[in-house]
């Protein structure tokens, strides 16, 4: 199994995520294998850091109908076909940011996307990210739970789209940006299910998490939009 580059990572010697950054032989492989493999492993982003618990695969141009890369590269997803180890930031809905990995050789378009995790270093900053404070409370559970979660709370925006995670010298404003070692679980807690939300190639088994985690976000099958109006099927009005 590919290992770490033994370069110094963000938070080298620090007791709570003190091991090296994962090189990009890493990322280089094949999306489903990446993503539980990422399982345990821990991000860094500046003063956050946080152990993930919750990844989701998605794979090749003309081959996964849910893949942003499935009719091929645009100005948004051109990250994507860049080499691997890579962060890929997209908004979606209007209002949130997500992120994840780019997998597999360059020109290939395939990625790994961050559903949720642990924050386990940086959490007072991970929580005025999230907005805590004037009477909005938010859980240590809750914190990076689901992909736009754990994105607000790693500080990702628009401008980190395309950073380096196996690069101990990336610059950016707001700090280092790698993927340590951490500590994987064991085989028999990782569990594999459909993807959250997609209507394309939704019974394909590529979500990955670790069983039992609280942080783990709740599985959502998609939902088809309805017209503006409509009536509701459970018979209470409109949206």
């Amino acid at each position: 199994m590919p290992g770490s580059s033994g370069v110094p990572g963000a938070l080298s010697g620090n007791p709570l995520t003190g091991s090296a950054p994962l090189s990009r032989d890493f990322f280089d492989r094949p999306a489903h294998e990446v993503a539980p493999d990422l399982l345990g492993r821990v991000l860094v982003h500046g003063p956050v850091a946080v152990r993930l618990t919750e990844a989701e695969a998605y794979g090749l141009p003309g081959q996964d109908p849910a893949a942003h890369t499935y009719r091929g590269p645009t100005p948004r997803n051109a990250v994507m076909f860049g080499p691997p180890g890579h962060l890929y930031v997209y908004f979606t809905y209007g209002m949130h940011f997500c992120a994840n990995l780019v997998c597999l050789p360059e020109g290939m378009g395939s990625g790994v996307l961050l559903r949720a995790g642990e924050v386990i270093a940086g959490a007072g900053e991970a929580l005025a990210r999230r907005g805590a404070g004037a009477g909005r409370a938010v859980s240590g559970r809750d914190l990076a739970r689901g992909p736009a979660r754990l994105a607000v709370a790693l500080g990702f925006g628009r401008a980190h789209n395309g950073l380096d995670a196996c690069s101990a010298g990336t610059p950016d404003p707001s700090g280092r940006l790698a993927v340590l070692e951490g500590e994987p679980p064991g085989p028999g807690q990782v569990r594999a299910g459909p993807r959250t939300g997609v209507s394309s190639g939704k019974e394909t088994p590529w979500r990955f998490w670790i069983e039992g985690d609280p942080t783990v976000s709740p599985y959502r099958g998609h939902v088809p939009r309805r017209p503006r109006g409509s009536a509701d099927p459970a018979g209470s009005g409109t949206r």
